[in-house]
């Protein structure tokens, strides 16, 4: 018996098999990453990234001492055994974030295996070039994988923001439940003072209100600013301001565990919670609020000017301040898609009817 299946096949010409398949996977990879920066991060500098190492890949292959002839006779697609074996979670892609994850690992797998293939034929200097496409490679998974951020949010129509100062007829969490009754799809958890022990109480009741709800979309959970308590409570995200924790920081805490929002006042801020890969961003302060006083306001042009950039309008966002059912049809007007509230529903004698007095104000852009 012979000690190999291909007893008629030489080493190179394993090798050659080696490189033509992992080249092929390689750039695979590569296009499925540049349509995903380019169509679904509209993210110029990322699409330029995908493209270089296309080139320089087609260039590690190219400088090899084999003829790209030889590399296309060897191809043997109807004999390669691994063409008939499929993993139980191959063709399982739950949205962008894991094609893209799937697509960094073809990726680098596919480089590591040029890398082994060229030190194989003694092309050292092609193994290297090799070895350093594959770091840049990690780097450019890093970039991708985060950007895209947790592929769960939302678009949600109403976010209420919860504080018990401002519940003037019902406790907080009486709030909580006529809210979600009156149509509230998001409920924030925002008390600045607060122990972390009753922080953590109350945001776990918040949780314990929400998984009551029936049906797939029951009410997400955000807390503001605490991703421990976010995380210990099973909240499914955090909302953080520009001087909190940057998404960055959260990411290394909690990874996609968390949604992940971000209050914005302008563009500049907006494309920058993209980048970092932001889940979804509060847009504002649009009017003036006799909760939380502001010197400036970003006001409705802002919400304009993110819907009519590609880069933010991908993301989901949440207009923030001052806003209740007698202004929130000017935001409908812009196309502003969501909107979050605090006294105009908390203040309220009838939570559940502000709330959808606030939501019925906005239905002609829901529709």
């Amino acid at each position: 018996m012979h000690p190999h299946p291909h007893p008629h096949l030489s080493s190179t010409d394993g090798l050659a098999r080696i490189i033509d398949a992992s080249a092929n996977r390689g750039a695979e990879a590569l296009r499925v990453l540049d349509d995903i920066a380019r169509f679904a991060l509209d993210d110029a500098e990322l699409c330029t990234l995908f493209k270089e190492l296309r080139h320089e890949l087609r260039g590690t292959i190219a400088a090899l001492p084999i003829d790209s002839g030889v590399l296309l006779a060897s191809r043997d697609t109807p004999g390669d055994v691994g063409t008939g074996i499929a993993t139980p979670g191959e063709f399982d892609r739950q949205g962008l974030p894991a094609i893209a994850r799937a697509a960094c690992g073809r990726l680098t797998e596919s480089l590591r295996s040029i890398e082994e293939a060229a030190k194989g034929l003694g092309a050292l200097d092609s193994a290297r070039q090799a070895e350093q496409l594959r770091y840049r490679a990690y780097d450019a998974e890093r970039r991708v994988v985060l950007a895209l951020g947790t592929g769960l949010a939302r678009q949600w129509r109403l976010c209420v923001l919860i504080t018990e100062s401002l519940c003037r007829f019902h406790t907080w969490d009486q709030v909580a439940e006529r809210a979600i009754a009156g149509g509230a799809d998001c409920l924030q958890l925002r008390e600045k003072s607060l122990d972390g022990a009753e922080l953590l109480r109350r945001a776990s009741r918040l949780v314990e209100i929400a998984r009551s709800q029936a049906g797939p979309d029951r009410p997400t959970i955000i807390v503001n600013d605490r991703v421990d308590i976010a995380m210990l409570s099973g909240a499914d995200g955090v909302h953080v301001g520009q001087s909190d924790l940057s998404v960055a920081s959260i990411r290394r805490l909690a990874g996609f565990s968390l949604l992940v929002g971000v209050s914005t006042a302008n563009l500049d801020q907006a494309t920058q919670a993209g980048v970092d890969g932001a889940d979804y961003c509060g847009l504002g302060p649009v009017f003036p609020s006799h909760t939380k006083h502001k010197s400036a306001l970003s006001g409705i042009d802002y919400v304009r000017a993110y819907l009519a950039r590609p880069q933010t309008a991908r993301i989901p966002h949440l207009a923030i301040s001052g806003i209740n059912a007698s202004n929130a049809g000017l935001l409908s007007a812009a196309g502003c898609r969501g909107v979050a509230v605090s006294s105009a529903v908390c203040a309220s004698e009838d939570p559940a009817g502000a709330a959808r007095a606030v939501l019925n104000a906005m239905t002609p852009a829901m529709v």
